[in-house]
């Protein structure tokens, strides 16, 4: 079935490049008007001609530093102004920071992967939350990875922020359950990404699915039709998992 989001309202983090620009792609090629958040300028522009050449779907481009916490509150400002709702929130940016032993990690290095992939992640659920209350069938998207459960070593600043931003995402769910909004997190996996060339520099990039491919298997979660809430979905296996408490 095709998926129809004629109407509604989306905003997409780190939409200027990798799995976030392609998610935005797909968002408005299914008719959604997208609110493309991300600091590079160039990367919105061209998201926004593809977006125009598919003839489907509009967007507005906000060129903000997720780090400015004060402009993660006027951009949800502003959505209340302009459309009164919020309908769809892809949370996506993120940074991987370093793999070291985590006794190297620098201090400010560790900082700047918090603020951008935890603290800046539960200002923007706080700016959009009531915004996402407001739509008939509010779709929250949280990006996670499956390194918040390996806790592999010399990951540690990345995957203690992802753990801690899958913990937020449950938290979340639980306390809107009874209300039309659906909170999930999605782990995309392996995927052909600057981050992942970064972690990976060995890696042949071609073995990895693109992040378009990646992108169609997670837009599904932004339906009006989706059930689930509370959960991670593997893009890898294209299906949800429920959490598991320690043995």
């Amino acid at each position: 079935m095709t998926l129809d989001l004629s109407g509604r309202v989306a905003v997409v983090t780190g939409a200027s490049r990798g799995i976030g620009y392609f998610i935005a792609r797909e968002l408005a090629a299914a008719g959604a008007h997208v609110i493309a958040v991300a600091r590079t300028v160039g990367g919105l522009e061209e998201l926004d001609d593809e977006i125009k050449a598919g003839g489907r779907g509009q967007a507005t481009l906000v060129p903000l530093d997720l780090t400015d916490m004060p402009g993660i509150d006027r951009l949800g400002g502003a959505i209340h102004e302009r459309w009164g709702k919020l309908d769809i929130l892809v949370a996506n940016a993120g940074m991987l920071g370093v793999i070291s032993p985590i006794g190297h990690v620098e201090a400010k290095t560790f900082e700047k992967v918090m603020t951008l992939n935890v603290t800046s992640t539960w200002r923007l659920i706080r700016s959009v939350d009531p915004l996402l209350r407001l739509s008939d069938a509010g779709r929250a998207i949280i990006l996670s990875s499956s390194a918040a459960h390996s806790a592999r070593a010399f990951w540690a600043p990345y995957a203690a922020s992802k753990a801690a931003v899958e913990t937020m995402m449950r938290s979340w769910a639980h306390e809107t359950e009874s209300l039309p909004l659906r909170v999930n997190a999605a782990d995309p996996g392996a995927t052909r990404t600057a981050m992942r060339a970064q972690a990976m520099p060995g890696e042949d990039p071609e073995t990895l699915p693109h992040p378009s491919e990646i992108a169609r298997r997670i837009v599904p979660l932004a339906s009006p039709d989706l059930k689930e809430t509370g959960l991670i979905f593997r893009a890898k296996h294209n299906r949800f998992v429920s959490y598991r408490q320690p043995e």
